[in-house]
Parts: structure tokens; sequence; C-alpha cells
């Protein structure tokens, strides 16, 4: 199985992508561990998208997209995977269906996680981090910490919390969701393409799974969807 997720941060596209992986053994890809792997590893693809990021520049879809489907046709990719932060525009989207289709690997999924701007912020602001890796969010009653003296703890060990200073940076967050809910030229716009994109195409199932309610409801609606 081939799937696309998207969802704004905050979304739990994270913990669903977690979740689908083991339940049909697919491979995680994410773009931004990509573009790292290839840069330290010094391929030609890496050093030309060097090049472009050093300037400040994005580094162009003709550089990014093949790293891509590189990537994608890695052994740990032929039971399937799921591609996780890519495309982020409408150009992007349709370059890469088509990309894969010529690959002989053509998309089965396409998973968007439905959540308002202002749910996203507020659990963006409200994530803490644990230790030990258990998830921990002020604003998710499953997963809420314990509060003590001006201090979280997390619901699950018991350690102490810490914040990320990117989750309490409200300029940054906001930045983050600007690009995500831009129905122009952001992701939303690309999930836009990728639904005229498979609109003929029986084969591609396109899921909105409403990302506001509890982890397992999620959960379950995107395995009873995808079969």
């Amino acid at each position: 199985m081939r799937i696309l997720i998207f969802g704004p941060n905050g979304s739990g596209k994270g913990t669903q992508s977690s979740r689908l992986i083991k339940r049909y053994d697919l491979a995680h890809v994410e773009s931004g561990g990509i573009f790292r792997e290839n840069i330290k590893n010094g391929s030609e693809l890496g050093k030309k998208a060097l090049t472009f990021i050093e300037r400040g520049d994005l580094v162009p879809d003709d550089i990014t997209i093949p790293m891509i489907i590189e990537r994608l046709g890695r052994d740990d990719c032929r039971s399937g995977w799921i591609l996780d932060g890519f495309p982020r525009n409408p150009e992007q989207a349709i370059a890469l269906v088509e990309a894969l289709e010529q690959e002989g690997a053509p998309l089965d999924a396409v998973i968007v996680i439905e959540t308002t701007r202002e749910v996203a912020k507020k659990r963006l602001m409200g994530r803490r981090t644990c230790p030990n890796g258990h998830p921990n969010n002020t604003a998710i009653k499953a997963i809420r910490p314990a509060q003590r003296d001006g201090k979280h703890y997390c619901w699950k060990c018991g350690a102490e919390l810490t914040v990320r200073k990117d989750d309490v940076d409200e300029a940054a967050i906001d930045k983050r969701l600007d690009i995500y809910f831009d129905t122009t030229q952001g992701t939303l716009a690309s999930v836009a393409e990728m639904e005229r994109w498979a609109a003929p195409r029986t084969g591609v199932k396109i899921l909105k799974i409403n990302g506001e309610a509890d982890i397992e409801t999620v959960s379950q609606s995107i395995f009873t969807l995808l079969g």
C-alpha cells in the first residue's frame, strides 16, 4: 500500500502514521529526512540541494522529486510506504504523482487528517516532551499530563516534562500553519490538486478524516476506510 498523508502540525498525523506503519507493515518516509540523508551522504542530488539551501532558496522539484522516488524504491518500501511532508504545493503534487506512475508505483490512497487552524495551534502549543518518549499534550484529554507546582509530569510514567522552544514560539507556529492552510499555493492547495487527479482514477482512495476526534476513533476511521 502506497499512501500520502496530510494534516497540519498538531493534527495527530505523526501518531496516526505510526499506527498505519504497524498495521500495514509500511516504511515511514519523511521528506525532511530524505534531504538530510542525501546531504550527509554527499550524493549528487544532495550536493545540488545544498547549493540552494545555503543560499536560502527552495530546492527545485527536479532535485527534490528524484530524491523522493529513489527513497521510495528501496527494499524497505517493497511492502508499501507512507510519505509525510510532501507535496507542499499544487505543482509538486502533480509532479510527484506523475513520477510515481512512471515508476510503476502509483498511489493507493491519500489521507487528509482535518482540524481547524485553532485546534491545530492549541495542540501545538500544548505539546510537552517526555524523556521516555510518551506523548503528552495539555490540549488532548487522553494524553494530558499531570500538573503540580507549576510543572507538568507525564500522564503515563510520571517523569517531569519539558517544552520545545518551537512549540511555544507563536510566530513560528503561525507561519507553519499559514503554509498548510493556504488554499492557493500551500499544502491545502496541493490536497485539492490531488483530489482532481484522483477523481477519474477509481483505484485511488481520498480519505478525509476528522482529526479532532479521539486518537482511537481517528485510527478506526482510517482503518475502516482503507480496508
